[in-house]
């Protein structure tokens, strides 16, 4: 039927906060185990009651022990030394019952009042022992909420660090601490990336300033046309550093679309456009590929450019006469080079915009510092993992693994 809207059910949930619900909970479940507990009790006496007080009364006085009074069926039979008539046994059997009744109402009134005595007493301690027990386990919950509230951008350092047994809120506040250190790697490399992108384009901008006001204030053709050449140089300096920050940003931002990509004839394209250049020429390296047929989804456009970078870093930070070799295959990408000793705790920061391991000279060739931060943010866009290790002989070792059509590694 049209028109007519069923109504979302909804939770029944109690006021208050988590401790106040946890304490209604575990203290109703306590309280109620007591009852059910005391009423079973009074229910197993009533059943037997009757039947315990008729036979204790009817015992003959030396069958009581330590001389308890006699029943009154006892005392008719002593009074009598013949046979007790038929009316007397009526009377007597009668008296025993309407004793073993009084006795009966009487038992189980004082136990039904001691139960519920008893039971309003337990009620008073399941609740505090509840609200206790309440706080004990939402203690670390506590702990993080505070930690979360008193965190910023200037004290991300602070940590919960638990000391509580092994558990799933251990397990939660371990969490909350490993993501914290990820947050505080994060926003330390977006600070190191602000700062540096910020100090690279202002020491351009004072370069070109520095060459204008100085270098064209004479009026010697020479000196005019070699400021005009470094200006040109800081220029394309300049451009290629915003055009990487652009590419770093668009890998970033993930990819639009996949397609097979042949990984191999990639490779093969961009190494020889390399070896063909002036420059590797003139300082007389060696670049080796060593290809076998691999395709791979992803961007051709980003992935050509994370090529480039591997390739073009691997000839920029190496020495005359040294060698490149670039191997694709098996889903993995690896660029090995010879050049300067690499420290291996500096490893991990290369991947970062900007880092180097020596200061910019701002010499001819040198890069912004974005190469391998550009390659890490491809990758990633590629679910690819990548990992550089330092050569003992000099030099770095990149490696790139891509997923498997069906995601895996």
């Amino acid at each position: 039927m049209t028109g007519l809207s069923v109504p979302r059910t909804r939770r029944m949930r109690l006021p208050g906060g988590e401790r106040a619900r946890l304490t209604a909970l575990y203290g109703g479940l306590l309280v109620l185990a007591g009852a059910m507990l005391i009423g079973l009790i009074n229910f197993l006496v009533a059943q037997g009651l009757y039947t315990t007080i008729s036979t204790a009364v009817a015992r003959r006085p030396d069958e009581i022990p330590g001389g308890a009074a006699p029943s009154p069926y006892a005392s008719a039979e002593l009074a009598s030394p013949g046979p007790v008539p038929a009316q007397g046994d009526a009377e007597a059997a009668e008296s025993i019952r309407t004793f073993t009744r009084a006795a009966q109402q009487a038992t189980q009134n004082e136990l039904l009042t001691i139960s519920l005595i008893t039971l309003a007493v337990f009620a008073v301690i399941s609740v505090a022992l509840a609200w206790w027990m309440a706080g004990r386990v939402l203690r670390p919950v506590g702990v993080i909420t505070r930690t979360a509230q008193r965190l910023s951008g200037e004290n991300l350092h602070e940590r919960i660090a638990l000391d509580a047994p092994d558990g799933e809120l251990k397990r939660l506040a371990d969490t909350f601490d490993a993501m914290l250190d990820r947050l505080e790697h994060l926003v330390g490399a977006q600070k190191r990336f602000a700062a540096n992108a910020a100090h690279e384009l202002r020491t351009s901008l004072a370069v070109q300033r520095a060459a204008a006001e100085i270098g064209l204030a004479t009026s010697d053709p020479e000196a005019v046309a070699r400021i005009r050449r470094k200006l040109i140089e800081v220029a394309d300096s300049s451009e290629r550093l915003v055009e990487g920050l652009l590419l770093l940003s668009v890998s970033d931002q993930g990819l639009d679309h996949h397609e097979p990509v042949a990984l191999d004839a990639l490779v093969r394209s961009v190494t020889a456009e390399h070896t063909a250049s002036q420059q590797v020429r003139d300082r007389g390296i060696t670049v080796r590929t060593e290809t076998a047929p691999v395709t791979v989804q992803g961007d051709p456009v980003l992935l050509t450019h994370l090529v480039h970078n591997l390739v073009g870093n691997a000839l920029r930070h190496n020495h005359d006469g040294g060698h490149v070799t670039v191997t694709a295959r098996g889903r993995t990408l690896e660029v090995t080079n010879t050049g300067p000793q690499v420290p291996p705790e500096t490893v991990p920061y290369l991947f970062e915009p900007f880092r180097r391991l020596e200061e910019r000279r701002h010499a001819r060739g040198e890069g912004a510092g974005l190469g391998l931060s550009i390659v890490a943010s491809i990758s990633r866009a590629h679910r690819a993992h990548i990992d550089a290790e330092a050569n003992a002989d000099g030099g770095l070792t990149v490696r790139v693994v891509f997923p498997t059509p069906d995601g895996g590694s």
